[in-house]
C-alpha cells in the first residue's frame, strides 16, 4: 500500500500544475510511467494520487485512453475550488465571492456565539481589538492580520457547533492571503477595528439579532472597501 504522505504529495502537485494552467482544462495527464519517474514514487503512489484527484471530480479517468483535467464547474472538492479560483485571472471577483461566503456563515455565527460566548471568550476577543489597535499604531502588518483571524476563530468556537469551524477551516486558509491583501491599506485597517469593535459589543451584550447585524454591517464594510480602496472601482 502507498503512504499516504506521499500520495498527498504527488495528488498537491497535480493540484497545483492544473491550477496554474501547466495541466491545461481538457488535456491529459502525463502518463503513469512518467509521473512515476518525475516524482520518484512508485505507480501504486500515482495510482492513489489520480483518484484521490478523480474523487473531488478534478480529473476523468477513461480507461484505455487516459487521464483527463475536467473543467472547474465539475469540481466538487471545496479546498481544489478554493485554489482554482483564488488562482484565477479575476482575484477581485474570487474576493468579493468569498465574502458573500462569509456573509452567510459569519453572520449566523456570531448569532449562536452571542448566546453561547464565555466569558473568556470574551476576553479573548477584546485582546484580539486590541491588538489590532496595537498593530495598527505600530504599523505591523503580520501582527493586524493575526488579530483579525484569531477574532473570527473565536468567534466560530464560541458557536459551541463542531461543523461550523470544521467547514470553515479550507476558506481560512485561502483568506488569509486575501486579509493580507485588503489590511495592507490604513484606512481599511481603522474601517476594520471599528467593525470589529461594534461586533465585540453584540456579542457582549448577548443579542443574537444585534450580532447577526453587527457581522452583516463588518462584512459589508470588509466588500465596500476592498470595490474602492482595493480593486479602485470607486467610479463603477
Amino acid at each position: 500500500m502507498a503512504r499516504s504522505s506521499l500520495v498527498d504529495d504527488v495528488a498537491e502537485a497535480l493540484l497545483s500544475q492544473i491550477v496554474s494552467g501547466a495541466l491545461p482544462i481538457g488535456g491529459a495527464l502525463p502518463s503513469e510511467a512518467e509521473l512515476c519517474e518525475k516524482h520518484g514514487v512508485s505507480r501504486v503512489t500515482v495510482r492513489e494520487a489520480i483518484k484521490t484527484l478523480a474523487a473531488q471530480r478534478v480529473v476523468d479517468v477513461q480507461r484505455g485512453r487516459g487521464t483527463f483535467v475536467l473543467p472547474h464547474s465539475a469540481w466538487t472538492g471545496l479546498e481544489a475550488v478554493l485554489r482554482a479560483t483564488a488562482f484565477g485571472a479575476d482575484d477581485g471577483r474570487a474576493s468579493l465571492q468569498l465574502i458573500e461566503v462569509r456573509r452567510m456563515i459569519e453572520t449566523g455565527a456570531a448569532a449562536l456565539a452571542a448566546e453561547r460566548r464565555s466569558d473568556d471568550e470574551l476576553a479573548q476577543l477584546e485582546e484580539c481589538v486590541e491588538g489590532m489597535r496595537a498593530a495598527h499604531a505600530a504599523d505591523d502588518l503580520a501582527m493586524f492580520v493575526e488579530h483579525d483571524i484569531r477574532f473570527h476563530d473565536v468567534i466560530l468556537r464560541a458557536t459551541g457547533n463542531v461543523f461550523v469551524a470544521v467547514l470553515f477551516e479550507p476558506l481560512a486558509r485561502v483568506m488569509r492571503a486575501k486579509r493580507e491583501q485588503t489590511s495592507a491599506v490604513r484606512v481599511i485597517q481603522e474601517h476594520a477595528i471599528e467593525q470589529h469593535g461594534l461586533v465585540l459589543a453584540a456579542l457582549r451584550s448577548g443579542d443574537a439579532d444585534a450580532a447577526r447585524r453587527a457581522m452583516d454591517a463588518h462584512m459589508t464594510q470588509t466588500a465596500q472597501d476592498l470595490e474602492h480602496l482595493v480593486l479602485g472601482r470607486a467610479g463603477e
